[in-house]
C-alpha cells in the first residue's frame, strides 16, 4: 500500500515485486528479440556465411510497450501519477538504472552505436568551436 494509504483502483500490480517480474519477463524478451536482428558475416577463405543475432538494448519505451501488451499501461508507476505509487519509486529508479547502464556500457563496447547511446543518456561530449573571421577595416587600395 503507498505510504499515503492510497493505491490507485486500476492498478495492475499489487506490490514491487511484480513489476520487477515483469521487469525480468521483458530482459527474456529482448533477448529473444535478437534473434530478429541478424547480423550477416561471410567468414574463412572460402566466405563461409555466419549468421548471428545481435545484442538488443533495453529501453524504457520498449518496457512500456512490453508491459502493455501484456499487463497494462506502466506509465504512471514511473510518474508516480498522485503519490498512488510511492512504494515503486525504488524499482522504478533502479529499473531505470539498468537500462541506463546497459546503454551506456554497451555503447562503450561497441554493441550500440556510441553516439545514440550518449544523446540518449544526456553524455553528449560538448565542444564549442569558434572560426574568428577578420574583415579587414581599410581597404588597402588594390583591386582584384
Amino acid at each position: 500500500m503507498a505510504k499515503n494509504g492510497n493505491i490507485h483502483p486500476t492498478r495492475i500490480f499489487r506490490n514491487p515485486d511484480e513489476l520487477l517480474i515483469a521487469w525480468h519477463d521483458y530482459k527474456k524478451d529482448v533477448e529473444k528479440q535478437s534473434e530478429e536482428w541478424i547480423r550477416v558475416q561471410y567468414v574463412g577463405k572460402n566466405g563461409d556465411r555466419k549468421t548471428d543475432g545481435q545484442k538488443v538494448p533495453y529501453t524504457l519505451e520498449g518496457f512500456k510497450r512490453f508491459c502493455r501488451n501484456n499487463y497494462g499501461e506502466v506509465e504512471q508507476y514511473f510518474v508516480n501519477q498522485n503519490g498512488y505509487y510511492d512504494d515503486f519509486v525504488s524499482i522504478c529508479r533502479e529499473i531505470k538504472e539498468e537500462i541506463r547502464e546497459n546503454q551506456i556500457v554497451g555503447g562503450l563496447l561497441g554493441f550500440y552505436n556510441p553516439s545514440i547511446t550518449q544523446r540518449l543518456n544526456g553524455l553528449v561530449d560538448k565542444q564549442e568551436q569558434k572560426q574568428v573571421v577578420e574583415q579587414p577595416l581599410f581597404d588597402d587600395g588594390e583591386e582584384s
